[in-house]
């Protein structure tokens, strides 16, 4: 069930998110049609590792998630034979309902094989790094890469407990000037808010088809209703894909330990706005972010991020956004190509993400 959601949510995501903020753009069922290509995993030309990297960060989070998280990792071709060479890392983080196993092939068929798209760029001159994918998979099906009690502090996680684990284990070049962020998706949104609140981790960033990025002051109270009554284990199971993505939502932007089970708050409770929760559900958003973050912004060496022109809801805050930097200054590439959610993010990889980051990278 996992793997079918993962592959349709990319019309499911626009206008879901705080009742239109951009999730994507309607809801399909998990027997809904695929809507584009779908590949599956060739033998690669590197290596893949499967890893457990012990979160600091997550311990005790009211979630119950365990902080021990599994990693996968794509070694490039040469790194077997040439033991001497160190190499820049590029973190990656995917989407919402999605899994670093589906985005390196191990589950069968998905939108984006990730080995096979960075063989295919190499083998077309793109220099060789490797490339780190946490599992963000938690209890509700993603941690929006936020900082909170319930889900546990993946800011922390990403930028120092992964880094830290990565430059110990693997021959990298531990520098800023060396490391790259990028996600889809939810992972979009981590990589814009990872990059406004922590620069001096990551010198280069791309964000694709990035969620979330806007707010909505008007919540629906139907969906709040429903997503109250979503209380136990096998409520959220069988929660439809909005339904899901307000309770991640809140488990990662309005937290509240004095409220069990769930220990968070809605935005609307009995039908009635609770302006405070709509607030920090507001703050959480990146185009309100994006206005104390210039300064962090402009040390970046470089920042991208683009959208499908048929995912319209992210199209149009990713427009927004680049609105906002081109006006400040900020230095960066933004992008609408033809496309959905999901239809070209395997090409997208290929022959955009992959080599900014050989542009932009250091790779000595």
């Amino acid at each position: 069930m996992r793997t079918r959601l993962s592959t349709v949510i990319g019309l499911a995501l626009s206008a879901l998110l705080l009742g239109a903020p951009a999730y994507s753009q309607s809801p399909r069922g998990a027997g809904a049609s695929f809507p584009g290509p779908s590949f599956v995993l060739h033998k690669p030309a590197g290596r893949i590792d499967r890893i457990t990297v012990h979160g600091a960060a997550l311990v005790g989070n009211l979630e119950g998630d365990s902080p021990d998280r599994e990693v996968l990792v794509y070694l490039p071709p040469s790194y077997a034979k040439d033991p001497g060479r160190r190499y820049p890392v590029l973190y990656l983080l995917h989407g919402f309902t999605d899994t670093a196993d589906l985005w390196f092939g191990q589950s069968g068929r998905h939108f984006v094989i990730l080995p096979n798209a960075a063989d295919r760029a190499y083998a077309h001159g793109v220099r060789e790094m490797i490339i780190v994918m946490p599992d963000a998979f938690t209890k509700y099906a993603g941690s929006m890469y936020s900082n909170s009690v319930v889900t546990g502090n993946w800011e922390a996680f990403i930028t120092h407990d992964l880094v830290r684990y990565i430059d110990s284990h693997y021959r990298t070049l531990p520098r800023p000037a060396s490391r790259g962020l990028a996600g889809h998706s939810m992972g979009g949104y981590g990589t814009l808010r990872l990059a406004m609140k922590y620069p001096g981790v990551f010198s280069s960033v791309y964000a694709m088809s990035p969620c979330c990025l806007s707010a909505n002051l008007m919540p629906s109270a139907t969906l709040m209703a429903s997503v109250a009554q979503a209380q136990s284990t096998g409520d959220i199971a069988k929660a439809s894909f909005g339904i899901k993505a307000m309770l991640a939502s809140a488990a990662a932007w309005s937290p509240d330990p004095r409220n069990p089970p769930s220990h968070f708050d809605l935005p609307i409770v009995s039908g009635k706005p609770v302006p405070t929760v709509i607030a920090a559900w507001a703050a959480n958003a990146p185009l309100a972010m994006v206005y104390q973050s210039i300064p962090n912004l402009e040390t970046y060496q470089a920042i991208a991020f683009d959208a499908g022109d048929r995912d319209t809801g992210i199209a149009g805050t990713v427009r927004s956004l680049d609105r906002i930097l081109t006006a400040f200054g900020v230095k960066h590439v933004a992008q609408i190509y033809e496309g959905n959610h999901i239809d070209h993010i395997q090409q997208r990889l290929e022959t955009h993400v992959l080599p900014f980051f050989s542009h932009h990278l250091r790779f000595h």
